[in-house]
Formats: structure tokens, C-alpha cells, sequence
């Protein structure tokens, strides 16, 4: 990424992270100045943010993001915006934000709860990642209206240590989760992910039987957002290119189809919007889902959408092997064995 300007102003030293310089005066922080490290290179601007202005709501960091008001080496960027080392990154007083009804209230963490669930989740680790089988109902990250997702928790696990998610699964998905323990890997990984490196493999569980055979779907996604912030995906010749194989592992009848689901590019809710437009939407599926179908699911005791993380591998660039995998949860698999056979 590169701006107009990246030296510091005159008279400026430009600090290394953490660190600001003050531009104005008064309560609180005035205008701050951070040096993106080394180790820090390859982070998205709004995950930096997150991390360096620890005590501020993802919300807030959002909001300054999308009015322009953070700037990096001089320019506007948007909050997908990779940083590279020595980046400089402008952030905005923020003291007049502050929310007078948490004012003075000591910064809380995680609760107990969630960060005995994410010790647990924890199946994987090496000196570069750490892979968890994430349970459905917990989001990745915080933000949106939560307020701590799996990596907080795991930081609050791993103190001191610079971990960030190599990539993410919606709130209500189980399984594979990378999380990277240094900049590098994450840059790698990262870099694995955009050439379409990482064999990223999903169980999903979808309406009626399949008779595509071995299908791959290349359908453009485009992301709206409609009134009230809630996003929306739909297949449009105006979106992001967007591939998914999908495989038939078992019928049930006519009633439903586990599928092993092979993403070559990652958008968001990308699975779901591939199997509603080829006409087989995934059970459990509230927003592109088919309601009669997922009553009939709900009666066998479906409660979370039938959508699984199952495995992930790529070769490191090094040389060398990177594999995991995660099973079904028990909660999904007992819903297959209430399945008619596949051979009615």
C-alpha cells in the first residue's frame, strides 16, 4: 500500500507500535500516529485498529473507517485495506466519542464461559498455527453488537501473544478455524488464500436429493446490506467472482443430501447462496433457506444450520504439509441417523 506521503510531519518522530504522538489537547486522546510493525504486516487496517486501540468498540472503529477520519500514509482506506510494514496509520481523537454511560467502568473480558469453550474448541498446534473446531453460536470476531468473539477470548487465553484469525466462519458454522501466532504466517497463509492455495473442504447438509452429480458452481455474488444493517448476499453478474464444488456423499430419499462442499474462493455466506440458486438451499438456513423444509428438519431435531468446516490443507511455500481436520458435531450427526436411508 502506498500513499502520498509516509514520513512523519515535521518536528514528528514516527514512533514504532504501539505508540502516538498528540496533536490536540483536552480530555482523552487527541489525534494518534502508529507504525505498522513487521511482525504486524498483512493485518487488515480495521483488525490493527481493533488491537491497538484495545479499549475502543469495534463499532467506533468502524465508523471513523467508513467517514474517512483514519488515514494511512495520508490517504483514505477502507477497512479491508492491507497494511504493510512501516505503514503509517492516522487515527482520529476519539475522547468526544466516548459513551458517558460506560465512562470510568474497568475494560471486561471475555466471559468464563466462552473461554472455557474456546480452550476446549482447541484441537491443533504447532509453532505457527493454532486450529480450533469453533462450536456454532459463537462469532470469530467481536463486533456488530457483540462484544467478544473467539479470537478475544483466545487472546485472553494467550496473553502476549500477537494471534490473529487466518480467516473466518459465519457465527453459526462449526469446525476448521485458523489462527495464526505470528505475522509472517499470517502473511502466508494469507497470500495461500487469495492464489487459491488452501483446500478448504465443508459437510453440508442441503433440501431434496441432488442430481448434479460432481457440480461446480461459478455464480458472481454480490453483498448488499438492507435497512437495519443486516447483509444479504445474491448471485448477480455484477458481483465478485465466486466458485464452489459441490460433491454427493449420502442421499436420504428425496427428503435431503449430505454434500462435501470445496470453496475456491472465499465470500461471504458463499455456500448458502450457491445451493438456494441451484435450487437446494441448506437446511437449518433461516435467511436463503426453504421454510417448509427446515420445519420437517426442525422435527428431527435440527436446531443450528447444517453447515460444517471439515477440513483444511495447503503446502507451505517452505516446503512441507499443513492439514486438519474436524468431524461432524454430535448435534449434526444425530440428526442423519433420524434420516430416512438412502436407500428409500
Amino acid at each position: 500500500m502506498q500513499g502520498e506521503d509516509s514520513r512523519a510531519p515535521r518536528g514528528e518522530t514516527a514512533p514504532r507500535n504501539p505508540g502516538w504522538a498528540p496533536e490536540s489537547r483536552g480530555r482523552g486522546h487527541g489525534v494518534r500516529h502508529f507504525e505498522v510493525g513487521e511482525g504486524e504486516a498483512g493485518q487488515r487496517l480495521d483488525k490493527y485498529l481493533a488491537r491497538v486501540l484495545g479499549d475502543v468498540p469495534r463499532t467506533r472503529i468502524f465508523r471513523i473507517i467508513r467517514r474517512g477520519e483514519v488515514r494511512v500514509n495520508g490517504r483514505r482506506a477502507g477497512p479491508e485495506a492491507r497494511l504493510n510494514a512501516k505503514d503509517r496509520v492516522r487515527v482520529p481523537p476519539l475522547w468526544e466519542q466516548a459513551d458517558p454511560a460506560v465512562a470510568g467502568r474497568p475494560q471486561r473480558g471475555p466471559p468464563p464461559a466462552m473461554m472455557e469453550a474456546v480452550q476446549q474448541a482447541i484441537v491443533q498446534e504447532s509453532e505457527r498455527l493454532i486450529v480450533l473446531d469453533k462450536p456454532a453460536g459463537i462469532a470469530v470476531h467481536g463486533g456488530s453488537g457483540i462484544s467478544f468473539g473467539v479470537i478475544e477470548a483466545l487472546r485472553a487465553l494467550r496473553p502476549g501473544e500477537p494471534l490473529e484469525l487466518v480467516h473466518r466462519l459465519d457465527r453459526d458454522t462449526s469446525g476448521c478455524l485458523l489462527v495464526a501466532r505470528d505475522g509472517a504466517t499470517l502473511r502466508t497463509t494469507h497470500e495461500l488464500l487469495r492464489e487459491g492455495l488452501c483446500d478448504k473442504r465443508y459437510l453440508v447438509l442441503i433440501a431434496r436429493r441432488w442430481g448434479l452429480g460432481h457440480k461446480r458452481i461459478d455464480v458472481p455474488l454480490r453483498t448488499d446490506t438492507r435497512a437495519g444493517g443486516e447483509r444479504t448476499v445474491r448471485a448477480d453478474a455484477s458481483g465478485k467472482p465466486s466458485v464452489s464444488e459441490f460433491r454427493p456423499v449420502q442421499f436420504f430419499g428425496k427428503l435431503a443430501t449430505l454434500m462435501e462442499v470445496s470453496l475456491h474462493t472465499g465470500r461471504t455466506h458463499q455456500i448458502r447462496v450457491h445451493a438456494a440458486y441451484a435450487g437446494h438451499p441448506v437446511a437449518g438456513d433461516e435467511k436463503y433457506g426453504d421454510a417448509a423444509f427446515n420445519t420437517r428438519m426442525r422435527d428431527l431435531g435440527l436446531t443450528r444450520m447444517f453447515l460444517h468446516a471439515h477440513s483444511m490443507s495447503f503446502e507451505w511455500p517452505q516446503g512441507g504439509t499443513f492439514s486438519a481436520s474436524t468431524p461432524l458435531p454430535p448435534e449434526l450427526s444425530r440428526v442423519l441417523d433420524r434420516l430416512p436411508s438412502k436407500s428409500k
